[in-house]
């Protein structure tokens, strides 16, 4: 992953930009009452990914309003890939260095526009430059093409949910595990079956859930859903979404000083017929978690799908829970607890206890701090920033994928009990999380003694820049692979689950109507947001959030 040792986002691309003066921001407004309201839409849309004091997702936009013309601001902020697309030199080296495409905001309206640049404005210093200290390359070694390409034919569209992409914001297709009936979410929505290969609108969680937002970000919304084992006799499955800020008391949070965002619920729902087409029932709030951002929350909630009657692990539902940018928001000691807050940790309870802290569900005994002072007994495995799938190989063994801050995507093995490094690693390198933590360094001498679980797998952001797991093939050319891929540009690697310690990343691509293509080029966009499903035949599915579409891998 090369660096440039210039950062910001006015002087990496300084030959392109003016030199400072006084002039430019000259338009732009400095009423308080403007710069208060950008200050509320900048927290809002833009803080997740920018700060005025380092880079992260997004470049450091201190003096950014001083430095680049007013209109090439405005203009970007309404629409990133129109402008990048024009060929714009400045445009094209932001792409080039934050490998993904800022969302475009066209729903802003002028006056709302003006606002942020208001805001915007009020930060003033731009330093020159910043000497890079971290390492310019820290994984040099390349993916290698396999060769291998994978037949795709069109399965299913779910319905539009905004004009504009995401057309439809699924995030998991799976089957009801007795009957066999197919689920997929779209987070704007709910929960649709698809019958047929036709989406039939089961669970209408806007409806059914009046305070749930799914603005801003992708990750917000109905993110994910699960059923209970017995879902054929009790009727029961499960939702992870998002209210705004304040909704509601929350179970765990933190100091007021700092914002308290959104708000990720896992509901219970209990239906009166099972075999119904249109959910009719109960449900009951089961927890409810302050997060500060849009991101990395409760983006997977799942039950081990090997576990049978009678075994220990039966009916208890793991969550992935991260760290809700606390990190980025400058409080990383509440995502570095060390298990003693929920943050940032795969969680594991008992839908049907009663002894958490606030009575409505269990805390397995064989958890790993179940009966640890200080420590939060939900919490099974911690140490992730955002594990956004957890999942099992056929062999039982557990894994979850880590989408990491700047530089390292993780693939890990989980087992009770383990630290797996978030905020304070990042992939096998050394993060500071109170600096600048686009920088990593390597490992010390002692860091053995550190009792930090690392990555099976680890690839750097000049490959991909979010994972996101599929599933182990059953069949076809990559049968007994595990495949995954990049959630933003749609790339499709494998590996090999069963190569632990060892285990080496190829890439694929797909055929469609007969022409081989980049996940790009099939749904014509500049992001992908690539998601894996599976149906009870264990038929491997591909899904674009982009154009709603769901297409069968065939061979």
């Amino acid at each position: 992953m090369k660096k440039s040792i210039f950062l910001l986002l006015l002087v990496s691309l300084a030959f392109f930009s003016c030199s400072q003066n006084s002039e430019l921001g000259s338009s732009i407004s400095t009423d308080s009452e403007q710069i208060m309201a950008g200050k509320s839409l900048f927290e809002a849309n833009c803080s997740t990914c920018h700060s005025f004091d380092q880079h992260g997702i997004g470049p450091n936009l201190s003096g950014l309003t001083h430095t680049v013309e007013t209109e090439w601001v405005r203009n970007f902020i309404k629409n990133p890939s129109e402008v990048i697309s024009s060929g714009d030199p400045r445009a094209v080296t932001l792409l080039e260095r934050y490998k993904a495409i800022m969302p475009a905001f066209e729903s802003f309206t002028e006056e709302e526009l003006d606002a942020v640049l208001s805001y915007l404005h009020t930060f003033e210093t731009l330093p020159d430059t910043i000497q890079m200290v971290g390492l310019e390359n820290p994984i040099p070694d390349s993916i290698p093409d396999s060769g291998i390409r994978l037949e795709l034919e069109y399965f299913a569209q779910l319905p539009a949910s905004d004009s504009k992409a995401p057309l439809a914001k699924m995030t998991k297709m799976e089957a009801e595990p007795n009957s066999g009936r197919l689920f997929i979410n779209d987070q704007r929505v709910g929960l649709y079956e698809l019958i047929e290969g036709k989406p039939n609108l089961y669970l209408p969680a806007t409806e059914l859930l009046p305070d749930l937002v799914s603005n801003p970000g992708w990750a917000t919304g109905m993110a994910s859903f699960t059923f209970h084992p017995d879902f054929a006799t009790n009727g029961l499955f499960y939702t992870a979404h998002t209210d705004a800020g304040n909704s509601k008391p929350a179970d765990y949070s933190y100091p007021d000083s700092i914002r308290h965002f959104m708000q990720w619920v896992l509901t219970e729902w209990k239906a009166v017929d099972p075999s119904a087409t249109l959910f009719a029932g109960s449900s009951r709030e089961m927890l409810r978690i302050d997060i500060p951002s849009q991101a990395h929350g409760m983006q997977e909630i799942t039950f081990n799908p090997h576990a049978k009657k009678g075994d220990e692990d039966y009916g208890l539902l793991y969550i992935g829970f991260g760290d809700g940018g606390l990190t980025e928001q400058r409080a990383a000691n509440f995502s570095d607890s060390r298990g003693a807050l929920v943050y940032s940790s795969i969680l594991r309870i008992d839908p049907m206890g009663t002894d958490s802290p606030n009575g409505k569900y269990g805390i397995p005994s064989s958890n790993p701090f179940a009966d640890v002072d200080g420590k939060a007994g939900e919490v099974y495995a911690y140490g992730f920033r955002n594990p956004n799938r957890v999942f099992w190989d056929p062999r039982g063994n557990m894994f979850a994928t880590d989408i990491g801050q700047h530089s390292v995507e993780e693939l890990n093995k989980i087992e009770p009990g383990q630290f797996y490094g978030w905020p304070i690693r990042e992939g096998r390198f050394i993060i500071n999380p109170y600096g600048n933590f686009r920088d990593v360094f390597d490992l010390q001498p002692n860091d053995e003694n550190l009792g930090i679980t690392y990555p099976e797998i680890q690839i750097d952001h000049d490959e991909i820049a979010a994972i996101f797991a599929g599933y182990e093939m059953p069949y076809g050319k990559l049968k007994g692979k595990f495949i995954f891929g990049d959630i933003l540009s749609g790339r499709l690697l494998y590996s090999d689950l069963k190569d632990l310690g060892n285990m080496k990343v190829q890439s694929w691509k797909v055929i469609f109507e007969g022409k081989e293509m980049t996940l790009l080029e099939l749904v014509q966009n500049d992001r992908v947001d690539l998601k894996f499903g599976k149906d009870a035949a264990n038929n491997i599915y591909i899904m674009s959030k982009t154009n709603g579409k769901i297409y069968k891998i065939i061979n």
